[in-house]
């Protein structure tokens, strides 16, 4: 007897216009001590198959064919098995870690209500095993991290916490759902081996989500690809990935970046299954008429100087200080970015990459250290960011596309917004041209300018956000994250396009990544962090040829390969 079935499984969204088809015809089943991958591009349908295991589908979404069996049982309308399972039998590690952490409770809390909920523990009994659980997921310090908040752990962090979550219980499935898209490759590697071992010695199920196809390699014993909500191939593992025979799998495959070379360009599959290397040059055409011919000078564009930013938590002490809970997450940091190169920084998360990316923004002030932007200092005695040097020409594309866009604008209004506000005399005509231009160049259909953001998948959101980051015409892009929720085909489409938007606009990107790979085929030098300080910076290829810090080593030989079994 499987542990999961899933047979003819149908799933649609019933609109006031349409009908929307999220899976058709699903047919899968999961055996005890299994490890099931799941892949396909954003909207594929693979979360809402994951969703529906454990009745989360919402409305107007709905199940309307086909059977979900676990163990023998099937879930569908029967709400008493479901309230059952859900959290005993099955657990879940959600896409978004931030969503999925309650913002009012500790995390102590959190932990102690899931357990004592499905397991007879005591109050201390589960106390012990929460602290036990976050030392398992890699989290230190773990009995005083414990009684901390949510927004007190980095995005990695969070997410670390969402699979103690998921285990906490002791369940027989777990779905993991993007599990490790915000972590760095070092805690990656742990928690992948920690899942391996939990399917092992317990005999698990496990269903894994991802775009990153690294982690199928080395973690999967089958995969399934989607597509538009079928289930185009499936199959162990090295075949598929070795012998793909749908486009939709070569096309995945092919895309996944080297992670033993550079290369000049991601490699794509078209729709009649030839192999290409996609351009944006007619794309970027219309751009430049909008931006003008830029000429690069290569010279220094950003310098950070001795950037230090300490958090304490005074704001949560009523005006006390607390000096032992001070962290300095970025521990004087110094570096040059010059114009038209891309500059990456990696390590792990809390290590001060996206703290440093808001300080260059204005969205957090410094607490000693120097920035300049353009020779001309971004921030007064006072360290209060002077917006008038930098306007429009340093833009960001978030990590999270759920958060960073107004979920009550259409598409067009979020493009549109940022167009209006450094160009007071558009017209409506050269407005509307410029947002068609952009939503071109990230690859989405100009009916979707007319939508809002949670009609989109992750990884469509994070087009729309990139989108939006080139509106204002910018000389720096900060790319924290970019592509992590995108499928490795998307990805190349987004990178390559970067690319090309670089070359021809002489756009220069700081680029902030756990991706290695991606890291190593966008980026001219490379940054490593560790602990809020710089513990190495060279050449890219250098680096990854002979890297001389013992934890860049470490993030080198733990960073998922593809080529491990292909």
């Amino acid at each position: 007897m499987s542990l999961l079935e899933i047979k003819d499984l149908n799933i649609s969204y019933k609109t006031r216009k349409e009908t929307i088809v999220a899976s058709s015809n699903v047919n899968f089943t999961l055996e005890r001590g299994e490890i099931l991958g799941i892949v396909g591009e954003s909207g594929s349908g693979k979360s809402t198959i994951a969703n529906a295991i454990i009745n989360l589908i919402d409305p107007p979404g709905q199940i309307t064919g086909g059977t979900i069996k676990i163990d023998n049982n099937e879930l569908q309308n029967n709400e008493e098995i479901i309230q059952k399972i859900r959290g005993k039998k099955i657990g879940f590690v959600f896409q978004d870690p931030q969503t999925s952490l309650n913002p009012l409770f500790k995390i102590k809390d959190q932990l102690i209500e899931t357990i004592q909920t499905h397991l007879n523990l005591s109050y201390d009994e589960a106390l012990k095993k929460s602290i036990n659980l976050l030392e398992e997921v890699g989290i230190e310090n773990a009995s005083k991290r414990i009684e901390d908040y949510p927004h007190q752990f980095s995005g990695g962090m969070r997410q670390r916490v969402v699979i103690a979550l998921a285990i906490s219980c002791e369940p027989d499935l777990i779905i993991a759902d993007e599990p490790t898209t915000a972590l760095d490759v070092s805690i990656q590697y742990q928690i992948l081996e920690l899942l391996k071992e939990l399917t092992k010695k317990r005999n698990l199920g496990v269903i894994i989500i991802t775009h990153d196809m690294g982690v199928i390699a080395e973690t999967t014993n089958k995969v399934i690809v989607m597509r538009h909500g079928l289930i185009v191939e499936q199959g162990n593992t090295k075949d598929l990935l070795t012998k793909p025979k749908s486009t939709e799998a070569r096309s995945l495959v092919i895309s996944v970046p080297p992670t033993n070379k550079k290369i000049d360009r991601f490699k794509l599959i078209s729709p009649d299954g030839s192999e290409i290397t996609s351009s944006s040059a007619n794309l970027t055409k219309n751009i430049i008429k909008t931006w003008g011919v830029r000429k690069n000078t290569n010279k220094k564009l950003l310098e950070l100087k001795k950037i230090t930013k300490i958090f304490d938590d005074q704001s949560l002490s009523f005006g006390k200080k607390i000096d032992e809970k001070a962290v300095k997450a970025v521990n004087e940091v110094s570096f040059e970015l010059f114009e038209g190169e891309t500059l990456g920084l990696v390590g792990e998360s809390g290590s001060g990459k996206s703290t440093i990316a808001k300080i260059i923004t204005g969205l957090v002030r410094p607490t000693f250290g120097e920035l300049e932007y353009n020779s001309l200092s971004l921030y007064n005695l006072k360290r209060k960011y002077q917006i008038d040097k930098s306007r429009g020409q340093i833009q960001m594309i978030f990590q999270d596309p759920y958060s960073s866009l107004n979920p009550r604008f259409k598409v067009k209004d979020i493009i549109s917004e940022p167009i209006k506000f450094f160009q007071k005399n558009i017209n409506r005509n050269e407005l509307d041209q410029n947002v068609n231009d952009l939503i071109d160049i990230v690859g989405m259909t100009r009916q979707s300018l007319d939508r809002y953001p949670h009609e989109f998948s992750g990884g469509q959101r994070q087009r729309i956000s990139i989108a939006r980051a080139l509106a204002t015409r910018p000389r720096l892009l900060i790319c924290d994250e970019p592509t992590s929720a995108l499928d490795v085909s998307i990805q190349a489409q987004i990178l390559n396009l970067l690319k090309d938007i670089q070359d021809e606009l002489h756009l220069t990107m700081l680029f902030i990544s756990h991706d290695l790979p991606v890291i190593r085929q966008m980026c001219n030098r490379i940054i490593v962090l560790k602990n809020g300080t710089i513990c190495e910076a060279n050449e890219t290829e250098s680096l990854f040829n002979n890297p001389t810090h013992q934890y860049t080593k470490e993030l080198i030989n733990l960073m998922p390969k593809i080529e491990s079994i292909i």
